[in-house]
């Protein structure tokens, strides 16, 4: 294949040889012989004077001497082309030599290839024949085996079917003597039976009547108990009114008493207040004389303190009397949880 690439002409050649790959083992070539190049023409050189006066023997030697040339090169074209032909038929003998080997290759190969194929298959075929002759002659004596097995069989359930019958008869006799002492067990747990329910009986009957005396000496004892709860109730009924009433008595004093401390204690308080705005009105009146002496600014800078001092002794006031509001308040509801109380517990001795 390289010998025939290398060979191939150029693509400037006249000719040109294809090479197709056609089959696995063979190629196809395709010789085209083309036209020959027109080649540029020269420029014609420029004629002289003296041309102009050619000869007819001048113008048959240029003649002759074009016609040599076409020949020289028909020539060499058909010499070029014999020698490509002649290497393409060296390719295509080379190539023919190359599959023919190729073919008595792989038919030597594929003759070798059935030869062993039908060796191993007479061989196979004999090891399954004498497998399965062994295979007959085993199941034929598993088979004789089998018969004899089945002769020994029957007779061996014929003759346990004899001791069988013979056993069976024993042991039906056997069956109704047990059945027989069976019942006259049976007769005799009867017996003792019926004479314990006859004694159980009577015993259920008189723990009968002593859970009836107990039970009528409990609903006695019962109903002592609940007249005596009754009556404690009652009493316990009457301790907690008494009691009730005593504590709201308690209760009221107390209050009376914190109302009185604390119209007492608002007493007071305005009381100093009085004294305070008293004391006040003096200091102005002081100050009102010893000021006329001093400067105006002063007696502004005072009036503004008295009038801060007086506001903030109103606002000290009115915090005392918000203390006071709050406290009667606290005082209000202890009151209430105390009688909420006392109505709680006397609800639940009544239910108790």
């Amino acid at each position: 294949m390289s010998d025939v690439a290398s060979d191939l002409p150029t693509p400037q050649s006249p000719t040109e040889v294809r090479c197709q790959e056609k089959t696995r083992g063979g190629l196809c070539y395709e010789v085209i012989i083309g036209e020959p190049d027109v080649k540029a023409i020269p420029p014609k050189k420029a004629t002289s004077p003296q041309n102009k006066n050619m000869s007819v023997q001048d113008i048959q030697d240029k003649l002759r001497a074009a016609e040599e040339r076409r020949q020289q090169l028909e020539a060499n074209k058909i010499a070029s082309l014999t020698a490509k032909m002649l290497k393409i038929e060296e390719a295509s003998r080379k190539k023919d030599e190359q599959t023919n080997q190729f073919i008595s290759a792989t038919r030597e190969a594929l003759e070798q290839k059935m030869e062993t194929h039908l060796g191993k298959r007479e061989a196979y075929i004999t090891d399954l024949k004498t497998k399965l002759k062994d295979h007959i002659e085993n199941v034929e004596k598993t088979r004789l085996t089998l018969e004899q097995q089945t002769e020994e069989v029957k007779t061996a359930i014929e003759e346990k079917l004899k001791s069988a019958s013979a056993q069976r008869d024993e042991n039906i006799k056997k069956m109704i003597e047990r059945l027989r002492e069976h019942e006259e067990q049976v007769n005799r747990v009867r017996t003792s039976n019926t004479e314990k329910f006859h004694q159980l009986d009577t015993a259920i009957q008189e723990k009968l009547e002593q859970a009836q005396n107990r039970r009528e000496h409990i609903e006695q004892e019962h109903k002592e108990k609940l007249t005596k709860y009754n009556t404690r109730r009652e009493e316990i009924k009457q301790t907690e009114e008494i009691r009730k009433t005593e504590f709201s008595a308690q209760i009221e004093t107390k209050l009376s008493t914190a109302e009185q401390n604390r119209e007492k204690e608002l007493q007071k308080k305005l009381e100093a207040a009085k004294k305070c705005n008293e004391r006040l009105l003096e200091v102005k009146q002081s100050i009102g004389s010893v000021e006329d002496n001093r400067r105006s600014e002063k007696t502004i800078q005072i009036e503004s303190k008295l009038t801060a001092a007086e506001q903030k002794r109103e606002k000290e006031l009115q915090k005392k009397l918000d203390a006071v509001k709050k406290n009667e308040k606290r005082a209000e509801t202890v009151r209430q949880n105390k009688a909420n109380l006392i109505a709680n517990q006397a609800t639940t001795a009544s239910s108790g």
